[in-house]
């Protein structure tokens, strides 16, 4: 590598080769230092900040800059009370690694950070002026008395209270909650009145509140919004969705036809066989949506008599239609098995019911049949 350099003879600066070849210093580090080194005493009161953004150096890149000059000593930080009430933050910058003491012993040479003795200020309350006394209180104003008085009200008048529907509420509260998401979203409270109107219709027509927020508050443009109000006021309008479709009317319900049952009157008298007159049993009005009971049916099956209440047309109770059937099983099986039940119906079904019946019969019954057949 061939190597050529000419020396400034003026405007140049002198730079340390541990400067310029520090290894844990970015490009960005050394040419903001060699430059704030270079500068001339009448910008020395900037910051280091302002610097970089003359030299392109923002934003993030200037960040690691700094970082790493703080980190490796070249820049000190130190913040200071200032006049009224107010900090300031001094920054030290050096061509050479400082320390923490090292820093220390500069900032206190050159006389910063130190607070100056309140005689110095100029005394902010003005100077002492003579008492005014002796005046003559208003004719209307009393010693030791408070002479003001709240402004009244007329009586029986109330403060008008806006109420919006709800709807509308929870649109206003959409609109203003946006500034939350995006800070280019902020809008005032008169603002938003003014956008209630679109987005409760918006909500009118089916869309949540949660939706509504994330349509209005994604897909910003790249460039930043120069208007809230017109920004969502356009997006309110064009994307706002189709009204639902109305729903079919139903037919009207007939109205029920009352039903008019004559009931003789209470206590009226009534003819009996024979041509004797008596007074009927009081009788309660019957409604026309009084509930049908079936009534009571006299079994037909074997047994006391007794009555059940049928869900049909049968003429057996559950149990004798049960017992019946367990009748015809066990002449089926005893007809399988070679024996003669010599009972009729009735009678294997009253025995079925006991528990020495036919059931146990037909089982000693098997049994032997059983025990012959081993024989054979």
């Amino acid at each position: 590598m061939l190597w050529h350099a000419i020396a400034p003879v003026r405007r140049y600066t002198k730079a340390s080769h541990d400067v310029v070849r520090h290894p844990r210093l970015c490009s960005d580090a050394k040419i903001l230092l060699l430059y704030v080194q270079g500068l001339p005493d009448d910008q020395t009161h900037l910051a280091l900040s302002e610097h970089g953004r003359k030299l392109g150096i923002k934003g993030r890149a200037f960040q690691r800059a700094k970082e790493q000059l703080v980190l490796n000593g070249f820049v000190h930080e130190r913040k200071a009370p200032a006049e009224r009430g107010l900090w300031v933050t001094h920054q030290l910058s050096s061509n050479v690694p400082l320390s923490d003491a090292d820093a220390l012993v500069v900032w206190r040479e050159a006389g910063v950070g130190e607070e100056s003795s309140p005689s110095v200020h100029f005394p902010t309350v003005g100077e002492p002026g003579p008492r005014t006394v002796g005046h003559q209180l208003p004719v209307d104003e009393e010693l030791g008395k408070n002479s003001s008085h709240p402004p009244t009200e007329e009586p029986g008048v109330e403060p008008v209270v806006e109420l919006m529907p709800p709807q509308e509420a929870e649109a206003e509260r959409v609109l203003l909650s946006l500034r939350h998401s995006h800070r280019q979203l902020h809008l005032g409270v008169a603002e938003a009145r003014s956008l209630v109107g679109q987005a409760a219709e918006w909500l009118r027509r089916g869309v949540s509140g949660g939706e509504l927020r994330r349509v209005l508050s994604s897909g910003l443009p790249s460039d930043g919004v120069r208007s809230a109000v017109g920004f969502l006021g356009h997006r309110l309008v064009q994307k706002m969705p189709e009204a639902p479709a109305p729903e079919p009317a139903l037919a009207p319900v007939p109205a029920p036809v009352p039903v008019s049952v004559s009931v003789p009157e209470r206590g009226a008298p009534a003819v009996a066989e024979g041509g004797e007159v008596e007074a009927l049993p009081p009788v309660l009005p019957v409604s026309a949506a009084t509930r049908y009971v079936v009534p009571l049916v006299t079994c037909q099956g074997p047994g006391s008599e007794h009555v059940f209440r049928p869900l049909g047309e049968e003429t057996e109770c559950p149990d004798c239609q049960q017992a019946a059937a367990w009748a015809r099983w066990a002449e089926r099986r005893a007809a399988d098995l070679g024996i003669d039940l010599a009972e009729d119906a009735a009678a294997a079904v009253e025995a079925g019911r006991d528990p020495d019946g036919w059931r146990s019969r037909l089982a000693a019954a098997a049994a032997a049949a059983s025990e012959g057949s081993a024989g054979l």
